[in-house]
Parts: C-alpha cells; sequence; structure tokens
C-alpha cells in the first residue's frame, strides 16, 4: 500500500517562475526565512514531487545517503508517498541502487546515475590499495584476487556473501594480521571488492532485499562506463548538487562532494553557476535558471509539515542545520548540547516549511514516535507525526539511523526528547 502524505490533500505546489531573468535578487530579500523555504521547494517537500517514481526522487532532490538505516525509504515517503515495498522493488528492478559516490560515501542512486555516480567515486575505491601497500601487498596480488572473485561469483551464479567468498578463495585472500587490523585491512579482500564495485564489475545486493541494513552478497554486474572525462563528471556533479539545494558556498560544496578548491572551482565555472550575496553575508552560487526564480520566490504561506532523517538531503547536503532553526530556537539543549551549534543533528529533524520546529526520535518497544516540539502542536503537526508513526510501524517496524542503531542505544535520546516535550 502506498500511503501519501496528509500535506498532499492541502499543499498547493507553487507555481515554478520561468527561467526568464537572471536579474540577481536584493541580498536583503535573501533572509535566512526565505532561503529556508527555497531549499524545502527545492527538495521538493512542497508537494512537488508528489506521486513521482524513486529515481526521479533521487535524481531531482538528491542522493539519499544510506548508512544502514532507513533514511532512503523516508526521502520517498516524505516527497512522493512511495511505499517500503515500491522502494524495495525497484531496488530488485534495479531502478535505484546504493552506490558508493562522492567522496567514496554511498548513496541510493536513480538507474541514469549509476554509471558517472560509480566514476565520482573511484578514486576513493583506491585508497584502501595505498594502505595495503604500505604493508608489502603488490597492485598484481589485488588484480588476481579480483580476476578470482568474478570467477568465484560466474561459477556460483547465485550471489556469494564475504564468509562465504572468503571460503571458496582460501589463501587467495591474504590475511594482515594485526597491522591490517589496526589499519582497518583485516584481508585484502574488502579492498578487491570495493575496487570491483568502483568498476561496475559487481554490485552489491541487500541479503534481505531491504536499504536500512547493512548485510550484503555479491553478484556479477558488467555495467558500461560512461564515456565522459572526470572533469566533465565533477561539472555533473556540482550541477546537479546546486540543483538539489538551490544554492550553495564553495566550502559546503567541497564537503560534499570532497573536491578540492582548484576542480571545484573549475566545475563551478562550467555550470555558470553565478554568485548570489545573502542578507547574513554568505555568497551562495547558484545555477543560471535558478536566479530568476530565486529573485520572484515566495514562501508559502501555509504550513507544511513533514517529519526526516538528520540524514536527509535538506540537512546533509550543506551540513548547516544551524541554519535551519528559527532565531529564538538556537539556544535550544538536548542532554546538554546546543542544537544549532552541532554540525550534525542528534535527532530526526520535525520541519515546518524548511524550518526546524522539533525532533524525534522512534520508540519500537511502544510503537511510537518521541519528540519533541519548541511551539505548540498544530493540528497539522500532529496529524503527520500519526502519519509518520503509523508507517514506520506498519511499513518498517523500526527506524534506524545507521546500521548499529537499536532501540537501546537510543534510549537516552527518547528519554531525553520525552523530557523536553
Amino acid at each position: 500500500m502506498t500511503t501519501l502524505p496528509s500535506s498532499a490533500t492541502v499543499l498547493i505546489p507553487p507555481a515554478i517562475p520561468p527561467a526568464v531573468s537572471h536579474d540577481a535578487p536584493d541580498p536583503q530579500v535573501l533572509t535566512p526565512e526565505l532561503l529556508r523555504a527555497w531549499a524545502w521547494h527545492k527538495q521538493g517537500l512542497d508537494g512537488t514531487l508528489l506521486g513521482a517514481d524513486a529515481a526521479d526522487v533521487y535524481s531531482r532532490a538528491g542522493w539519499a545517503r544510506s548508512v544502514g538505516g532507513a533514511n532512503p525509504y523516508l526521502t520517498l515517503f516524505a516527497r512522493a508517498g512511495t511505499s517500503r515495498a515500491q522502494a524495495d522493488a525497484d531496488v530488485l528492478a534495479l531502478k535505484i541502487h546504493e552506490l558508493p559516490t562522492a567522496r567514496g560515501c554511498t548513496y541510493v542512486l536513480g538507474r541514469d546515475d549509476f554509471a558517472w555516480g560509480l566514476q565520482i567515486g573511484r578514486d576513493a575505491a583506491v585508497a584502501p590499495f595505498r594502505v595495503l601497500a604500505r604493508m608489502g601487498v603488490e597492485r598484481g596480488e589485488i588484480t588476481l584476487l579480483e580476476e578470482e572473485i568474478l570467477h568465484a561469483l560466474a561459477e556460483s551464479g547465485s550471489p556469494l556473501d564475504p564468509k562465504q567468498l572468503k571460503d571458496l578463495l582460501g589463501a587467495s585472500v591474504r590475511n594482515l594480521g594485526e597491522e591490517g587490523k589496526k589499519k582497518g585491512a583485516a584481508t585484502t579482500l574488502p579492498t578487491a571488492l570495493g575496487l570491483l564495485q568502483a568498476d561496475g564489475r559487481i554490485r552489491r545486493v541487500p541479503a534481505n532485499g531491504r536499504l536500512d541494513q547493512q548485510r550484503y552478497t555479491y553478484t556479477l554486474w558488467g555495467l558500461a562506463r560512461t564515456a565522459m572525462d572526470d572533469d566533465a563528471a565533477r561539472s555533473l556533479l556540482l550541477q546537479r548538487y546546486l540543483g538539489w539545494t538551490g544554492g550553495a558556498t564553495v566550502k559546503q560544496s567541497q564537503w560534499f562532494t570532497g573536491f578540492t578548491l582548484a576542480h571545484t572551482k573549475a566545475a563551478l565555472a562550467a555550470t555558470g553557476a553565478v554568485e548570489i550575496p545573502t542578507a547574513k553575508g554568505e555568497v551562495l552560487w547558484v545555477l543560471p535558471d535558478d536566479v530568476g526564480r530565486l529573485a520572484s520566490f515566495e514562501a508559502p504561506a501555509e504550513e507544511q509539515i513533514q517529519l526526516l532523517a538528520g540524514t536527509d538531503s535538506l540537512v546533509l547536503l550543506r551540513r548547516n542545520s544551524g541554519d535551519l532553526f528559527a532565531e529564538q530556537d538556537k539556544g535550544k539543549q538536548v542532554l546538554g548540547s546546543t542544537l544549532a551549534l552541532q554540525a550534525d543533528l542528534p535527532d530526526h529533524p520535525i520541519f515546518d516549511r524548511g524550518r526546524i520546529i522539533g525532533l524525534w526520535q522512534y520508540d519500537p518497544g511502544e510503537s511510537r514516535i518521541a519528540h519533541w516540539l519548541f511551539g505548540g502542536a498544530t493540528p497539522a503537526v500532529s496529524r503527520r507525526i500519526g502519519e509518520v508513526e503509523a508507517w514506520i510501524r506498519e511499513e518498517l517496524g523500526d527506524f534506524r539511523s545507521f546500521s548499529l542503531d537499536s532501540p537501546a542505544s537510543r534510549q537516552d535520546r527518547i528519554d531525553a526528547l520525552d523530557a523536553a516535550g
């Protein structure tokens, strides 16, 4: 069953102004409040992506960070009303897939982005070999191991997990002893698997078909490489990134992409991005077609409520959670930490038109969302909390932030939210 957000029945998606002018908006108009609403709109959280398929959501709103948590599912549910079953079916059909890309981190991408997304992350896949090389492992040994992995997967005819591969490959997988363990490389197998995945020759398959866990098997793939060079791939990523965010600083762009300053400047130039000063004094790089749209953009007048993951693209792409609080809420504390001073949120955010109005965690023991609202709960807020709570209970069973998250590990945070609320 696909459950649509209640906001779908009340939101009127804002009209997207035509890109007829590149005249920069007055910096004084670009207040934190307006920019929060603009980013909200660019993320499709205002109803503009309702009913979109998963690949389109990830292409238009940003790749979904995946660390064995439920963020990829909530990304789709919040924007498009997508059920977990539909998302899992799209994974099975290879319409979407989890791959290592920007900074070597794993994200869930749409099919059209698979090849160039892997290209962006290829250098990061080589980095572990440099660690092995310092321990005397030669490139030829890893190349041979890669070929043996491919042969084992072909002979098997079905996906294999790392333990099965290690057992089949025997002495071909070298144990690197205590030195290797200290450096995060107990054997040569993970490096070989990472290189094969970065080349698109194999892919990881969720062991139970779900994105919110980190148990994988590997299968042959043979993804064709793109024809673009690395400069073109970097430019495409910056173009997508600025489209996802609605504009970002150079520093924010570098954090997400992992590019050097020289590569970042070259990629920004290739996109034709325009420097736009804001009321806070920051300079955002904005795509040419978005400059006119931003100049004529008006924040929605009615509430638009969403519960998102702490790793949602709205928060993670720029790591600017401090900018997403209203001024009167920036001093709010939970468990002794001031929320607006942290690069990453300690709990999941509750939003209204781009502004964080509260925090939440899921308590599976009581099948409920523990939450803290900075102000009173309006009917729209209460309704949306109930909808997300029911969706998690019926479709996910729990809402983990990352693979090692558990009800026990988050109990202190649940208790703190209850106390604050």
